[in-house]
């Protein structure tokens, strides 16, 4: 999977674009740090660290994450809310609202801090998670 990391003053911001679902919220809450029509698209420079960790950390598809430095050997520990939120988009992917454990059919374990979005349209390269692809597919829902 591809990443892109953007480092300024102490805060890395990791870009996975396999993982968007281009649903728009990083430029349309912070359009002097996330501009898409530029290179490079992330300019950590257009806003304080508190803002960028904010608008980061509400990305829909977990496709911007903040690089942390913990330890390999800590294990990674997950404080669930005590009731999630699971949304059904108009046309788009289930979105489940705050930090969650997903188990994948084979067993594996896949932390997603900010949420998920689960594909609902059938397209998905990236399945169970959205990938964006209801936008050009037709899927209707």
């Amino acid at each position: 999977m591809q990443k892109k990391e953007y480092t300024r003053d102490g805060i890395t911001v990791v870009w996975q674009p396999d993982l968007c679902i281009h649903s728009g919220v990083c430029f349309h809450t912070l359009p002097a740090v996330f501009k898409p029509r530029e290179r490079p698209w992330v300019q950590l420079e257009g806003s304080d660290q508190a803002t960028i960790e904010s608008t980061v950390k509400a990305c829909p598809s977990g496709a911007l994450s903040l690089k942390t430095s913990v330890a390999a050997a800590e294990p990674v520990t997950l404080e669930l809310p005590p009731s999630s939120k699971v949304n059904i988009l108009p046309n788009g992917p289930v979105r489940v609202t705050g930090p969650c454990l997903v188990t994948l059919a084979d067993g594996t374990q896949v932390v997603k801090p900010n949420g998920v979005s689960f594909c609902r349209c059938g397209g998905s390269a990236n399945k169970p998670f959205c990938d964006g692809s209801h936008k050009g597919n037709g899927f209707a829902g």
